[in-house]
């Protein structure tokens, strides 16, 4: 995959966080606001957000920029080509940096494709989640299968790189079907596929359902073969996974999630958004305000809109460089963990997880969950961190 040396780089992740439509199995920070959204302001707002930011960050190459959401795709090209001249202004942007849209099909049209592409963006991200009118209906998509179809002929067109979503684990979704949807999804040609099993998340329209027993999902055997199935359809069309839920071609690999599962360093801007970099020796979480115009004023009264953040201890680094490295195929670098949280991780448990099949050494260096492992990845990262 690209970055052979495996160095994460420093990215830069703006978050729109406007929704047509509110999903109901999403709890991202995502808002539907039925009067237009004063895009000129909020512009604005980003620009003085990434100025504050790069106070603090300093200096800094981007390897990637994600506009995330939200849907992005609700943004007019001149606003997205706007908060891009910003990351450049501010950091170092060069030419071959990675920018990625994420795009529902149902805001997608070809004139906007247009303008995002000369604003800059070279890799999309489309938000299919289906391949049937069915369970597009069900997961409360505004698009419907011919939609999404006609929007990835068009980003092809209009893009060197695309990817788009799917999720699994749906109601009655047998592994036959998803074998499947899975083949005709590669069969349209992206080069990267994020798939996700469809999970319950506190606070969502789902979860209200399914604490009253009017929606059930595949259970946990169920969805390990559909896991398992997921491994083997897609390694056996060129797209293996690098990561636990996204495969892609070789080289195709998303520059900027593999700056967070290498444990990199980001500036996060916008509403809801998060960020970590280190400054003066020390790695340090942002946490900008969630609510739109709550966020709105914070910048335009203080220059930025962070209202939270922590400075992370030694182990709490680890901690967190052993939960997200662990996702990836490539695994972790041991001797990184060791000096994150100044001690190896124990021989011990390495031994018995050896065992139990749930991690394999990657050469004399690195670690990393087997695909039994990543079944039970949580479990796992507990496990070792101890």
């Amino acid at each position: 995959m690209r970055n052979a040396d495996k160095t994460p780089g420093f990215g830069v992740y703006l978050h729109w966080p406007f929704c047509a439509a509110k999903c109901p199995y999403c709890d991202f920070n995502s808002h539907v606001r039925h009067q237009p959204v004063d895009q000129e302001r909020f512009a604005a707002a980003f620009e003085a957000e990434m100025a504050a930011m790069r106070e603090k960050t300093g200096p800094r190459a981007v390897a990637s920029v994600f506009l995330g959401g939200g849907t992005p795709s609700l943004m007019k090209p001149e606003t997205v080509g706007r908060v891009l001249e910003a990351v450049a202004r501010n950091w170092h942007l060069p030419d071959g940096a990675e920018i990625t849209m994420e795009a529902n099909p149902s805001s997608v049209e070809a004139e906007r494709f247009r303008g995002y592409r000369a604003a800059g963006v070279n890799r999309v991200s489309l938000g299919v989640q289906a391949l049937n009118d069915a369970d597009l209906k069900f997961l409360g998509r505004l698009h419907d299968v011919e939609s999404a179809l006609a929007a990835i002929e068009l980003a092809r067109e209009t893009f060197p790189r695309l990817s788009f979503d799917l999720i699994y684990a749906r109601p009655r979704q047998t592994p036959e079907a998803w074998s499947e949807e899975l083949r005709r999804a590669i069969g349209l040609a992206a080069d990267h596929l994020s798939l996700y099993q469809l999970t319950i998340e506190e606070g969502t329209p789902f979860s209200v359902l399914y604490a009253a027993g009017k929606l059930t999902l595949p259970d946990s055997t169920e969805g390990a073969e559909l896991y398992r199935v997921t491994q083997e359809v897609t390694a056996a069309h060129g797209l293996p996974a690098y990561e636990i839920s996204n495969h892609a071609r070789p080289g195709a690999e998303s520059r900027h999630n593999l700056i967070y599962w290498r444990y990199g360093e980001y500036a996060g801007i916008g509403p809801g958004a998060h960020g970590r970099f280190v400054e003066s020796g020390r790695r340090i979480v942002t946490i900008t305000e969630r609510m739109p115009e709550t966020w709105l004023s914070l910048v335009e009264k203080n220059g930025h809109g962070v209202v939270d953040g922590e400075v992370l201890s030694p182990s709490e680094e680890a901690d967190e460089f052993l939960l997200m490295g662990l996702r990836l195929t490539e695994g972790i670098d041991l001797d990184r963990y060791e000096k994150l949280a100044g001690r190896p991780l124990s021989n011990g448990r390495i031994s018995i997880l050896r065992e139990e099949k749930l991690v394999e050494p990657v050469g004399n260096s690195r670690l990393r969950a087997t695909q039994a492992g990543m079944v039970v990845l949580d479990a796992l990262v507990a496990d070792l961190a101890r």
